[in-house]
């Protein structure tokens, strides 16, 4: 009889093994740039400023053979870090065969002497700044940065690579899209293609307030509200119901007109369906929701995929607009997050203080911190009751779609100390967009 030994590692889910399977380690907090796309140029986030300290990564060597990835980036620029290339170069001596190691970077301070120090030492990924292939725009969402310094480090790592047979190493760019430089995104991955880039990353903006709200081309609404909004509007448009003015008619109660009381009948017709649907409707953000640019936003990803595909180049598109069904790939994938001061955390949302823009709305979030290697080990962090019991509660996802809420924000989630949410759990979650598939990274 052919018997089979089934490895523990392939039957039990990352976020619940006894070690995580990807560490994002924030080796520095220094920038060379003023982007303003960034979280550290915006209110509320934090100005103190530093490098991990060696002994910090010493400490997390008896995880890394367990580590499917080692991500070398936080909000800083690695380059910055004296100790990178011996970072990479232990974490790839630890890796199992098939991890990988690799940051993002803005690219400016990769020169020919860097590029072959770091595929020497063994690093596996790198992904470049990429917002416009205009030397102007360039210059005007990377603030002190230049396109040449971009294409300087393609350059670079293409030589490298050569030199020391390593055409392995995955270079790829990053590209946010935003109004101003939406229609750029095929032409700029066609230009990465062609400077050597393997793979492209694109992702939408976060808005870290109102003024950049503007700025971000996803549609705060599910794919499946939307669709179920436009059928009845579009029932509506044949009866000469016009749905857009229904916030200035549902309070009239005794002196309706026809017109005004078949709009309110309308919209309590989408609620009801909705509800039998078991889809959540914002009538609010659904009326003023601008469809046409969502339409705009689909064409030019559809050309995205058109110019990947003739290049040769991975692609990887956020989703048009807020995803039904929640996925937080950060705890699936058994993630933690080390910040330079050693302090662990579960994800991107959740690893720092910062105030956004999203769902419309001002946010103000709070880190979730599990401990921290100044006393603690990474195992004993990861394995601890209180990190273990919010990893199950994540990815029981039985926490509120803030975003798709008529009542928020709250007092819940406005909370300068998170204690619970509206169906009595503890997991800040809720706010979350990362889940709903809008944002991307390297991971």
């Amino acid at each position: 009889m052919n018997s089979r030994i089934i490895s523990p590692l392939t039957i039990i889910p990352p976020a619940l093994r006894d070690h995580p399977s990807k560490l994002f380690v924030e080796i520095t907090t220094r920038c060379n740039l003023s982007c303003a796309m960034c979280v550290t140029q915006r209110q509320g986030s934090p100005a103190q400023e530093g490098d991990l300290d060696p002994l910090f990564f010493a400490s997390l060597e008896p995880t890394i053979p367990h580590l499917d990835a080692l991500i070398l980036n936080g909000v800083g620029e690695p380059l910055l870090h004296p100790n990178l290339e011996e970072f990479v170069g232990r974490g790839k001596q630890l890796l199992p065969g098939n991890g990988w190691v690799g940051f993002q970077s803005n690219g400016l301070l990769m020169s020919n002497q860097r590029a072959h120090s770091l595929v020497a030492a063994g690093v596996d990924r790198i992904c470049f700044s990429l917002d416009s292939v205009s030397p102007e725009k360039f210059r005007e969402f990377r603030q002190g940065g230049e396109l040449e310094g971009v294409e300087r480090a393609l350059s670079a790592l293409a030589g490298a690579k050569k030199s020391h047979h390593r055409p392995d190493v995955g270079v790829g760019v990053e590209f946010v899209a935003m109004r101003r430089n939406l229609h750029e995104l095929p032409a700029a991955l066609r230009w990465a293609a062609r400077r050597g880039a393997s793979f492209a990353i694109v992702s939408h903006l976060l808005p870290y307030d109102e003024q950049h709200a503007g700025e971000a081309l996803f549609g705060d609404c599910t794919a499946e509200a939307m669709e179920l909004f436009l059928k009845w509007k579009r029932v509506g448009e044949k009866q000469g119901v016009d749905i857009s003015r229904y916030f200035q008619v549902r309070f009239l109660r005794y002196a309706r007109t026809p017109e005004e009381q078949a709009i309110v009948e309308l919209v309590e017709g989408i609620k009801r369906d909705a509800a039998q649907r078991g889809i959540l409707v914002d009538i609010k953000k659904l009326i003023r929701l601008d469809y046409h640019r969502l339409e705009e936003v689909k064409g030019v990803f559809t050309q995205a995929r058109e110019a990947a595909a003739e290049s040769g180049l991975e692609l990887r598109l956020p989703e048009l607009s807020l995803r039904e069904e929640r996925s937080c790939s950060f705890v699936e994938e058994g993630s933690a997050f080390v910040s330079w001061q050693g302090d662990i955390s579960p994800c991107y949302f959740l690893w720092r203080r910062f105030d956004c823009y999203a769902g419309g709305w001002s946010q103000q979030v709070q880190p979730k911190l599990f401990g921290n290697l100044a006393g603690m080990t990474i195992p004993d962090i990861w394995n601890s009751r209180e990190f273990s019991d919010f990893r199950r509660s994540v990815l029981a996802y039985d926490y509120p779609a803030c975003s798709s809420c008529t009542l928020a924000p709250c007092d819940y989630v406005q909370s300068e100390a998170f204690e619970q949410d509206c169906h009595i759990r503890t997991v800040p979650c809720g706010a979350c967009l990362w889940c709903r598939g809008v944002f991307h990274c390297l991971r």
